[in-house]
């Protein structure tokens, strides 16, 4: 087949097939008929992704490159702040970014083990899990509910001379109150990191200007995991404005070295053989330095090649979220005294990742939720519910150590009793949206 072609010709009639293969046999939408399964997320692509996947592939690097390069620098312009770096997942994004914030580097504003950060139990485990891994201790406070965000009335009682950070996630697409939490922690010289992987897209009015989530704290973090709002397969961010902050996180992404060569690059600092770092006998290799404790926790070119693609359709995706939200808000309100529906934070406009749900007394959220996955309705949980509930709480649980609650977490618990969320996800139909909005009603008519 690629006897008479050069390299670049092979290559570019590999990529034609690739295409023509992608449009004949992937992305066939038939029309929904009710009962066809609803999936609550789900990849939405085309030809242009599998194109750039199969390039990077006979490209053969593997490992971070041109594509990681092309997203980190177009990531970064989209979100309006100067770094992002890429990582394998969202929940490495999480530990990258709070393990950047004990590095010795900051000084006194270091998070040193037994310091605390205030957080919330509702939410996802990796939010949380760096802390008790690093030794910090997380301070949990409530929710409000229909938010579905950490109250922010709570953040002066969970203060204590050991706080050093907040760090919190935007719940499904809708932003917590950036401006009373960034308040407190100016107030207090407290680190915030934003936990973004849920809220991609979503902007928050700060002091007259309309920002984009993840970018009006110190930190953000973003998921790439196939359901989330874009996607690499797998795949996360971590990003600032700080050029201190990220020095350190691009450090702890790549082993915790010193060096910050790309890969396949040696020297870029030009003193690779003849600088003395820590008690390393002069001229010690610059490439083998470590100044953190860090891990490889790199993506492949492969997933930043797919990633390429899919932000340049992320506009698009974003509008189709909220679109998708409103539309199933405006029918679910024949049923708005059974069922506790979703409001944005004020001064927001989010990109919701899914539509939540909490019942009001008389109303089964068992019998709900097994009446629509009946239907062929996939619902999830508000993921940990009260992550302090669970079994990986046993042992700090029992003595008491570990962490700390401010409150009676009244809010969270009820989450973990009676709210569940459907899909909103860009690749639904009006005739999806409407189908989850009328077996909704049913059963809930029903009880």
């Amino acid at each position: 087949m690629f006897e008479n072609m050069t390299k670049t010709e092979a290559e570019q009639e590999i990529l034609k097939q690739v295409r023509a293969y992608c449009e004949k046999y992937h992305n066939i939408r038939k029309e929904f008929q009710p009962g066809d399964r609803i999936s609550y997320a789900s990849r939405v692509y085309d030809s242009e992704e599998m194109v750039n996947l199969v390039d990077s592939a006979l490209e053969f690097w593997l490992t971070s490159g041109r594509y990681t390069q092309e997203f980190e620098t177009s990531f970064a312009e989209y979100l309006g702040i100067r770094h992002a770096a890429l990582v394998n997942s969202g929940s490495s994004a999480n530990l990258t970014a709070f393990m950047s914030l004990t590095s010795d580097i900051l000084k006194e504003r270091k998070i040193n083990r037994g310091d605390e950060v205030i957080t919330v139990a509702c939410g996802f485990p990796t939010t949380v899990t760096p802390m008790l891994i690093y030794g910090a201790v997380p301070v949990f406070i409530d929710v409000t509910i229909p938010q579905y965000n950490i109250d922010v009335s709570m953040l002066e009682a969970a203060l204590s001379k050991k706080t050093k950070a907040v760090m919190a996630a935007h719940t499904l697409g809708n932003p917590f109150d950036l401006a009373a939490v960034k308040q407190f922690c100016d107030k207090y010289n407290l680190w915030l990191i934003e936990d973004n992987c849920d809220a991609l897209g979503s902007t928050y009015e700060y002091k007259g200007e309309v920002k984009l989530t993840g970018t009006i704290g110190d930190i953000g973090t973003s998921s790439f995991y196939p359901p989330h709002h874009m996607t690499m397969g797998e795949g996360g961010a971590v990003y600032t404005s700080n050029p201190k902050l990220n020095k350190v996180i691009r450090s702890v992404r790549d082993w915790g070295r010193d060096c910050y060569c790309d890969s396949g690059k040696d020297n870029t600092c030009r003193h690779r053989f003849d600088a003395k770092y820590g008690d390393l006998p002069l001229g010690y290799d610059h490439k083998y330095v470590y100044s953190h404790f860090g891990y490889n926790l790199k993506v492949s070119d492969m997933q930043a090649a797919i990633g390429c693609a899919q932000l340049k359709k992320f506009p698009e995706f974003v509008k189709k979220r909220k679109y998708n939200h409103a539309r199933l808000k405006a029918a679910l309100k024949e049923v708005d005294d059974r069922i506790i529906l979703p409001e944005p934070c004020k001064n927001s406009d989010p990109s919701w990742f899914g539509f939540l749900i909490t019942c009001n007394e008389g109303i089964d959220r068992q019998v709900l939720v097994k009446g629509l996955e009946a239907r062929g309705i996939q619902t999830r949980m508000l993921f940990a519910g009260n992550l302090i509930k669970h079994p990986c709480f046993n042992s700090m649980r029992a003595s008491g150590e570990g962490y700390r609650v401010v409150g009676r977490l009244e809010n969270t618990d009820r989450i973990m009793r009676d709210t569940f969320w459907v899909g909103v996800y860009p690749g639904m139909s009006e005739q999806m949206i409407d189908y989850m909005a009328q077996s909704i009603i049913k059963i809930v008519k029903s009880m």
